[in-house]
């Protein structure tokens, strides 16, 4: 039976963190596909996930966050995305061992639907052939992730829900706009709330981001809008880059999870960290969660 995912956002779900910066800590070079390290180096793969589990997250994603046909082919692996989604989940079951639920990423194709970069069908297919895969390979819930145009958004949502039995989250960047709470497209998250439930989305909500103060504001929007649970995974804090060229985000952990109880209050059902945050920063989250 699939997860019935309003009864399990009942309670507030801890979510896991990035997995990005994860990958490069154990050697991905930047600029390289992380989707491809599943067969470079799935053991660094699999730390990751199991790092997060160990870390308190009751829900973990996978490495497939590129895993469509248009993303994979910049790497020329656009043939595979449904081989590579499938052994991403796979993996991150095996780490999951049965003491958290695998929800599986997919992100943006980084085509523009607004300017007809692609038909919208070839859009809808490649989706449903990753989120097929990806539910073979044990995904109790596919997560459309870190999308900035609602269009594109609301096709992966419909072909992924039209293709597979497992529950789908849909969650969008919002970070523009006088008060930060619009996408880069100029959408709010009433906009998205009203997409989601229209596309038979099981939740809606918001990653990645200028930081969890920001989110509060968000997350009562997405309140406001819809009986959904709502996902919230905030970066930690705005990106600076060091002298030596290096990227870092300035939130540590205990900064971080000092807004978990606004974030609840504010109407969300599941919490982690997107870009910046590490296993210590769900550590923090679960801690004060628990509290």
């Amino acid at each position: 039976m699939p997860l019935d995912l309003q009864k399990f956002a009942q309670t507030v779900r801890v979510l896991d963190g990035a997995w990005g910066t994860e990958l490069q800590k154990r050697g991905l070079p930047a600029g390289a596909c992380p989707e491809l390290w599943k067969d470079q180096n799935p053991a660094a793969v699999e730390a990751v996930a199991r790092s997060y589990v160990q870390a308190g997250s009751e829900v973990i994603l996978t490495n497939t966050f590129g895993g469509n046909r248009f993303v994979l082919a910049q790497h020329g692996a656009g043939e595979r995305a449904a081989e590579l989604c499938e052994k991403g989940a796979a993996i991150s079951r095996k780490a999951a061992g049965g003491a958290a639920k695998v929800f599986a990423s997919l992100g943006p194709t980084g085509k523009i639907v607004m300017m007809d970069d692609v038909p919208a069908e070839e859009l809808a297919d490649a989706f449903a052939a990753s989120a097929v895969a990806l539910e073979r390979g044990g995904a109790d819930a596919i997560v459309l992730e870190t999308f900035n145009e609602l269009a594109e958004a609301g096709i992966a949502l419909r072909a992924v829900r039209g293709a597979v039995a497992i529950p789908v989250v849909v969650s969008m960047t919002f970070s523009s706009g006088p008060d930060k709470t619009a996408s880069m497209m100029g959408d709010a998250p009433d906009d998205l709330a009203r997409a989601a439930e229209a596309g038979g989305a099981a939740a809606v909500g918001a990653n990645c981001g200028v930081g969890p103060d920001n989110y509060v504001a968000v997350a009562k929007l997405f309140r406001a809008a819809t009986a959904l649970p709502v996902w919230i995974k905030a970066n930690a804090g705005l990106p600076q880059v060091r002298a030596d060229g290096a990227t870092v985000f300035p939130m540590g952990p205990a900064e971080f999870a000092a807004f978990a109880p606004k974030l609840v209050a504010a109407g969300a059902n599941f919490l982690g960290g997107c870009c910046g945050t590490t296993p210590d920063h769900i550590r923090a989250l679960r801690k004060t969660l628990g509290k």
